[in-house]
C-alpha cells in the first residue's frame, strides 16, 4: 500500500474553539474551512495537518458520532524549551511541567479545549538502557 498523505482528523462538539486553540497556540492555519469541518496545515511545516470535524455531522457513521477521546497527539519541535516558555507565558496550564526523560525525549504536556493531550517533544539521546530497544539504523 502506499500512502500518500496522513493527518488526524479530531472529532469535536467546539469546532470552533479547537480551531482558535491550534491557530492560536501551535502556529497553524486554516488552508480549507466550512461550518464542520476545517483543514489546518503548520504555517513552517506544511507536510504537517491537522483537521476537525464536527462530532455530529453527518459525514460520520450515527453510531460513532462523539467527541474524540483517549488521544495524544507529539509534537516534535526543534526548541522544547522555547515553547515550554512561550506556552506558560501564554497562559496555558501544563499537565506534564518540563523534563527529561531516559527513553530519549524532553518533553512537556498541554491539553487541549477538547481534553486531548499535547505531547511537546525534542529529541535527546536515550539512555544506555533504552538504546537497546532501537531498531538498528533508527
Amino acid at each position: 500500500m502506499q500512502i500518500d498523505s496522513y493527518y488526524p482528523v479530531l472529532c469535536s462538539e467546539i469546532p470552533r474553539e479547537t480551531q482558535d486553540f491550534y491557530v492560536k497556540y501551535l502556529d497553524f492555519e486554516p488552508v480549507f474551512e466550512s461550518e464542520w469541518y476545517v483543514h489546518l496545515t503548520a504555517k513552517e511545516s506544511n507536510g504537517v495537518n491537522l483537521a476537525i470535524v464536527n462530532s455530529s455531522h453527518s459525514s460520520i457513521p450515527e453510531g460513532s458520532r462523539r467527541p474524540v477521546q483517549g488521544l495524544l497527539l507529539n509534537f516534535e519541535v526543534a526548541d522544547v524549551d522555547a515553547e515550554y516558555d512561550r506556552l506558560r507565558h501564554a497562559g496555558l496550564p501544563m499537565e506534564l511541567e518540563l523534563r527529561d526523560e531516559p527513553w530519549g525525549q524532553r518533553h512537556f504536556i498541554i491539553r487541549d479545549p477538547n481534553g486531548i493531550l499535547i505531547d511537546m517533544i525534542k529529541v535527546i539521546p536515550p539512555s544506555k538502557e533504552f538504546l537497546a530497544d532501537y531498531v538498528d539504523g533508527a
